[in-house]
């Protein structure tokens, strides 16, 4: 987020529950379709294969220039979806909500989220660089909730902004005036590539010998595994059971604000091309695993992975998806790879770093807010051990 401060000025608010409702001219003004996440071809892509959540887009306009998009989702969360070690706080939540009768653990709760449901970091709220980012944001937050009060089917029961990098933090944290608790989640593991850098040989040479023979172990397990780059004619073979395997990896996690349909992968191939990039692992005649990735101007961001758990031990998989990331991203000469925010243990182990994120999270009702705001204080990013894989760091 650019951080750039000007005087106020009237900024006028317009809602739009399609992509392909907004004005051309908005793209241009606002200039944003470069970075993939504010393009129409890839929100269209979301929109049009989730239909069980409500997309909408809040525009903000001065003297009818647009100067600001913010993308808005609405899913239906139940607590029975959090596992693993958020399991004890659930219970806490269920516990106090029926002593209170303000909290039904049995009914989803429909949450409000602004910005992307299925991507980590810093993708709803998109500000032109001449603008106040302090007063768009509160303009924002303003604007998400009058939303919810313009049709029946947009009630919620809760409200997020979501994933704010720390040095965005100075803005952002003057949402606690308007009624928003912040809490920090999983970080997302960011490993900066050297220019330098022209092979996985060299990104290898920058390791320490323990985890350089790490690796070399893992591309030797691999080396079983036929990798096939997948188009878009052969997806449709696919999906079955790349849906399969996209499902255990899911189910692990501790945390989803919703399941992504797999059928988006054809119309994300159809609309960004090679911006859009899947590959897939065999074991003879068997899928064992797949990758998907978006190159985003100077990152490559990792998307979802499957993978058979049965053999991920044996021949690497996952490891393998890891070092396969680095080179792809070694070969497009871009200068970061974002690993998102699950086994970050492991993808420290190739040398991303952690990247802070926070959320600001609030309920429509003020009693219901405060009891949320005991339960924030409660969630800490699970612990891991961070390594330092490279001889001198290149981070």
């Amino acid at each position: 987020m650019n951080f750039l401060s000007c005087t106020k000025h009237t900024l006028n608010v317009k809602y739009f529950y399609a992509v392909n409702e907004i004005p051309n001219e908005v793209w241009q003004e606002l200039n944003c379709t470069e970075n993939l996440y504010y393009n129409p071809k890839y929100l269209a892509a979301l929109q049009q294969t989730h239909p069980k959540i409500q997309f909408a887009y809040v525009v903000l306009f001065e003297e009818a220039k647009a100067v600001a998009i913010a993308t808005i989702q609405i899913v239906d969360f139940y607590l029975d979806s959090v596992q693993n070690n958020m399991q004890s706080i659930v219970e806490w939540i269920k516990c106090i909500g029926r002593k209170l009768r303000v909290l039904s653990p049995e009914k989803p709760f429909k949450i409000l989220t602004c910005g992307n449901t299925f991507v980590s970091g810093e993708h709803g709220i998109f500000i032109k660089d001449d603008q106040n980012k302090n007063e768009i944001i509160l303009k924002v937050a303003k604007a998400v909730i009058d939303f919810t009060n313009l049709k029946p089917q947009n009630k919620v029961d809760f409200f997020m902004l979501k994933d704010f990098e720390n040095e965005s933090l100075f803005i952002t944290d003057e949402l606690h005036d308007e009624g928003y608790n912040s809490f920090s989640v999983e970080p997302n593991m960011v490993l900066k590539l050297e220019h330098t850098w022209v092979g996985l040989d060299d990104y290898l040479s920058a390791l320490k010998t323990k985890f350089r023979v790490k690796a070399k172990k893992a591309l030797k397990l691999s080396e079983a595994l036929k990798i096939e780059d997948v188009t878009v004619g052969r997806l449709k073979d696919l999906l079955p059971e790349m849906k399969t395997l996209y499902k255990t990896v899911a189910t692990k996690s501790s945390f989803n604000l919703g399941d992504f349909n797999m059928n988006t992968y054809k119309i994300l191939k159809d609309n960004l091309g090679d911006a859009y990039f899947l590959r897939a692992y065999w074991l003879e005649d068997k899928l064992v695993g797949f990758l998907s990735g978006i190159f985003n101007q100077n990152s490559l961001d990792a998307h979802f992975v499957g993978i058979d758990y049965a053999r991920n031990k044996e021949y690497a998989i996952y490891q393998r998806m890891l070092y396969d990331y680095i080179l792809i991203g070694i070969q497009k000469k871009v200068t970061m790879i974002n690993f998102g925010r699950t086994a970050s243990e492991i993808k420290s182990s190739v040398g991303a770093v952690p990247q802070d994120l926070t959320i600001y999270l609030r309920h429509k009702k003020t009693i219901t807010n405060r009891i949320l705001s005991l339960f924030l204080k409660r969630i800490q990013p699970s612990e891991f051990k961070e390594k330092h894989p490279f001889k001198i760091m290149n981070q």
